[in-house]
């Protein structure tokens, strides 16, 4: 499965810089849609959604997906790659 990765950046409450990336199906091009899954995640966080700004979630590239993305993809319609600050 070929997923499409959106790198993001949010600006936590506690004034570090989140990093993580959306993977998504490559087929789904609708930025407010990943934009909510980006909320979604940030609201399992517990985290305020508001801080995804559309400017800070941006497609980044096209790579194929391993198989707990597959799984997260098909469970949840989305999966998170943490990178920084995520925890």
């Amino acid at each position: 499965m070929k997923t499409s990765v959106y790198d993001t950046y949010v600006q936590r409450p506690d004034g570090r810089q989140m990093h993580f990336d959306i993977l998504v199906p490559s087929d789904l091009q609708d930025t407010e849609t990943v934009l909510g899954f980006g909320r979604t995640y940030l609201a399992a966080k517990g985290l305020p959604q508001e801080i995804l700004k559309t400017e800070k979630c941006n497609y980044c590239h096209m790579e194929s997906a391993t198989a707990s993305v597959e799984h997260d993809i098909a469970t949840h319609g989305f999966s998170i790659l943490e990178m920084e600050n995520c925890g």
